[in-house]
Formats: structure tokens, C-alpha cells, sequence
């Protein structure tokens, strides 16, 4: 699990709330963590949050909240957990805060934030933010994405029963983090000793067997180790094993990488190599 830092940082002094989901479901105010108590709650938290400010029709929350089999009283089960939920953010922003507007539409319920930022919408600002200087600045690059993954304190919406909106929104998040870890690890190939990496790689390989950027990263790390021969074994153990538990080939790409390996290409000496 990645630890996190920068939000509470951030936003320890202000009294404004601040939600957190990428791991547990939070609250955060005036330097205080709040917790939103019971399933059905955190649920409905959870759906208005990845709404982004567009309203959710009672219907919608129905589904989120009980699935296929809402209870008799549905209707009156929803306003009760409004009623709670505004109770609980208002609590969390104090007296000196203003909490954020749970505010009932003509087309159903919305969460206003008052422009507050969410940690995913942290991490994907800042992951937009490096990718956008992964060309020119790839120092800063690595440290935006080093920020942006501290972020994570564990699984999206980790103790949320979830709907299928937050669902669909946490399998999401799962794929960018990925993506951003890949990213980073790729930075720092480039720019420091890449011995310092194929720790890394190997682990998340072990997690991601079907991920075949990790192992071309890990095939790349080893052989400007001068670890020409562990490179081709990785290959060759991600071919034997996408053959017979997948029926499928190498991409094309790592099977160039491995080329370029065997023929000890110039280029994978330089600090030039593509993503």
C-alpha cells in the first residue's frame, strides 16, 4: 500500500471539508478525519461524489443503495439517509465551516462541493500535469507522479459497499493508478540507476502477470544492469506463460524489445528510449 501525505498537508489549517476516497471513504476538515458511519450512508456519499456535480435521480440512488431488491419503503429509506448525511457533513465542517450542499433537484439529488478537490481529482490533475512534461521536464515528470501516487492509502472506496456508478469509477481509478506507476517506474529507468527499480518491477509483475509493459520496463532495467541474460529469461518466462495459460503471443512491442536486447542496440544505452 502506498502511503499518504500531500492531502492531509494541504489541507490540515483549513476548516473546509475534503473528501478522500482512494482507500477508505473520509471526510477531512480543520485537520480532523471524519468518518461517514454506516453502510448505506457511505454508499450514498460515494455515489454523489463520482457524479461530479450532476444530479442522481431517485432511481439511480435506489440502485446504488439496495441494487435489484430495494425494500418496500425505499422512498422514505432514501430521505432518511439524506437527512443523515447532510446532518454528518455539516458535523464534519464545524461551526466555523461551511459544509458542502446536499441540495434536492427537480431531476433528483447533487452534491455541491463548493469547488473543494476530491484526492482522485488530485491524482488526476497531477498525473495530467506530469505527462505533460514527461518530454521536457521528465524530473519533474517523476516527482509529480511520486505526488500524485501518495495519494493512495489502498483500493478506491475501500470500505464502501459499492453501486454500480462507484464501482465502475473505482475499477477506473485502479487502471490509472497502474498506469502512473508504470509511468514512474519508466521515468526513473531514465534517470537514475536502474538497479534502484527492478525491485519494483519484479513485485508489481508478480501482482500484474498480464501487464506486458512491466515486463518490458523489467527486461529493459536488467539489461542496462549489464543483466543481458536475465532480460531474455524474463521474455522467454512471459512467453511460456501467455502460451500456455492464455493461448496467446508477446505483443509485438515486447517482442521487439527483445530484439533490440539480443542485438545489444545502441538505443537502449540512451536516455531516449520510448514509453
Amino acid at each position: 500500500m502506498i502511503t499518504y501525505s500531500r492531502f492531509d498537508d494541504a489541507r490540515a489549517c483549513g476548516t473546509e471539508p475534503v473528501f478522500a476516497f482512494l482507500g477508505p471513504l473520509e471526510v477531512r476538515a480543520g485537520g480532523r478525519i471524519h468518518t461517514v458511519g454506516g453502510n448505506r450512508q457511505r454508499t450514498l456519499l460515494a455515489a454523489l461524489l463520482v457524479s461530479a456535480g450532476r444530479p442522481l435521480s431517485a432511481e439511480q440512488l435506489y440502485t446504488e443503495l439496495w441494487g435489484e431488491n430495494p425494500p418496500p419503503t425505499f422512498e422514505n429509506s432514501l430521505q432518511a439517509h439524506i437527512y443523515r448525511l447532510r446532518r454528518t457533513l455539516q458535523q464534519a465542517a464545524g461551526t466555523d465551516g461551511r459544509a458542502p450542499e446536499l441540495l434536492t433537484r427537480s431531476s433528483g439529488y447533487v452534491l455541491e462541493t463548493g469547488g473543494e478537490e476530491s484526492d482522485a481529482a488530485a491524482f488526476r490533475r497531477l498525473t495530467g500535469q506530469a505527462r505533460a512534461r514527461v518530454r521536457h521536464s521528465p524530473a519533474e515528470a517523476h516527482r509529480l507522479f511520486g505526488e500524485a501516487l501518495a495519494l493512495w492509502r489502498g483500493a478506491p472506496f475501500q470500505d464502501v459497499a459499492q453501486g454500480p456508478m462507484s464501482q465502475s469509477v473505482a475499477l477506473a481509478l485502479e487502471e490509472e493508478q497502474l498506469c502512473a506507476v508504470e509511468d514512474r517506474l519508466w521515468l526513473e529507468i531514465q534517470l537514475a540507476d536502474p538497479v534502484h527499480s527492478i525491485g519494483e518491477l519484479k513485485r508489481m509483475r508478480t501482482i500484474h502477470p498480464w501487464r506486458e509493459r512491466l515486463t518490458e520496463l523489467l527486461m529493459l532495467a536488467l539489461y542496462r544492469t549489464g543483466r543481458q541474460a536475465e532480460a531474455v529469461e524474463t521474455y522467454n518466462s512471459t512467453r511460456h506463460r501467455l502460451a500456455n495459460e492464455l493461448g496467446v503471443e508477446p505483443s509485438l512491442k515486447l517482442r521487439e524489445r527483445l530484439r533490440e536486447i539480443l542485438n545489444q542496440a545502441p538505443s537502449l544505452d540512451a536516455a531516449t528510449v520510448p514509453a
